[in-house]
Parts: structure tokens; sequence; C-alpha cells
């Protein structure tokens, strides 16, 4: 009898090592894009990037606009577990506390680079408020969760939606703000966090 039959090769990547290549690759992306801009950067560039094939890249994202999605998606499932376990009666801001130190619900550098080469770049500014789109429902079920209210509710897709703006307004307002290089990160981050505080203090103001 030979060798026992079988699959050969290597072994299946984990969810944890896709989500990691997957991040690899949306940095590449944007610093290529930054450095390039977007009308230059190719796939096989991207993918030479991080040391992967361009048809790896291509099997993880549809277009190269598209590669960036993890970082803009990075805090979506924090924030909405912050959200079904916010205190009744404790300001938003607060119930957030605990994310502020550890950059949780928070976007990096890269985020901030990436939204103002958006302004001049429709392809990237639609992933960006597709990735807002797809985060609202997610936000409206743990909102949902928190006051025990049914999911065909109309209210918590509401709150969903102003939290939601909030967000998106408070990370484009400190992104246009901001040059780069930041001379200070500490400073970049504290008004960041400033920014994000002070939009969901007035998103919050519709939300009971």
């Amino acid at each position: 009898m030979g060798a026992a039959s079988g699959r050969t090769g290597r072994p299946p990547l984990t969810a944890e090592r896709k989500a990691a290549i997957r991040l690899e690759i949306a940095r590449a992306a944007v610093d290529l894009f930054i450095a390039q801009g977007v009308a230059a950067t190719t796939g096989e560039q991207i993918g030479q990037a991080v040391g992967v094939s361009a048809r790896t890249v291509w099997r993880y994202f549809p277009t190269k606009e598209s590669c960036v999605r993890p970082l803009l998606s990075t805090g979506v499932d924090t924030i909405a577990e912050a959200l079904r376990h916010w205190e009744h009666g404790r300001p938003l801001p607060d119930a957030f506390d605990h994310l502020w130190a550890t950059d949780a619900a928070l976007p990096g550098p890269d985020v901030g680079a990436l939204l103002r080469l958006a302004r001049t770049e429709p392809a990237l500014r639609a992933v960006w408020l597709q990735t807002h789109d797809e985060a609202e429902p997610v936000f409206a079920r743990a909102l949902a969760e928190r006051a025990r209210l049914p999911a065909d509710d109309v209210r918590p897709a509401l709150w969903a939606a102003m939290l939601n703006a909030a967000l998106r307004a408070a990370v484009e307002h400190h992104a246009y703000r901001t040059a780069e290089p930041a001379a200070d990160p500490a400073a970049v981050r504290a008004d960041l966090t400033a920014s994000v505080r002070t939009a969901l203090s007035a998103a919050a103001a519709g939300v009971t």
C-alpha cells in the first residue's frame, strides 16, 4: 500500500490568518494610493507589497479600491458591543471610555490619510460610505437589544442612523483638519477622541 490518500499541500488558512492578510493588503493599498495615486496603483503592486500574488488580492477583494475596507470597518463589532452594555442614564460617550484607552473603537492614522485622499477619489469615497451603510444595521440590532425592543421597531434604526452619522462626521472632521505627517501623534489622537465624544453627545440627545 502506498501513502494514505488525502489532501496534500498547505493546510487551509484560519479565519484569523485570513483577517490578518486582508488587513495587510489594506495597509499596503493605502500606502501605495498615497504614494502614487489610485489610478497608478495595480493589484500586482499591492500584492507585491504584501508578498502575495495579484490573484490572492483579487480573491479577497473585487477591486483595488475595496482593498481598504478592513481599515474602515475596524471597530464596528466593538462599538456594537459597547452599545449593548450602555447603561441607561449614562452619557453615551462614557460608554466607550474603556475603548478610548485601547484604541479599539478609534480609526488609526491610515484611515485619516485615506479619507483625505477619498475627497478627490470617488471610488474610495464610495467604499467609505458603503462601510458605514453596512455598520448601521449592526448598531441598530445592538440598540434594540439594549432597549429590549423588537427587531421591527423603527426607533433603533433611527438611533443607529444618528449614531452612524455622528461617527462618520466626527472622523471626517478630524481627518480633514489633521496635517500629515503628524507632529504630535498623542495630540492627534486626543483631538480625534474629543471629536468623537462631541459627536456622540450630539447624537445621544435624540437617543433614550
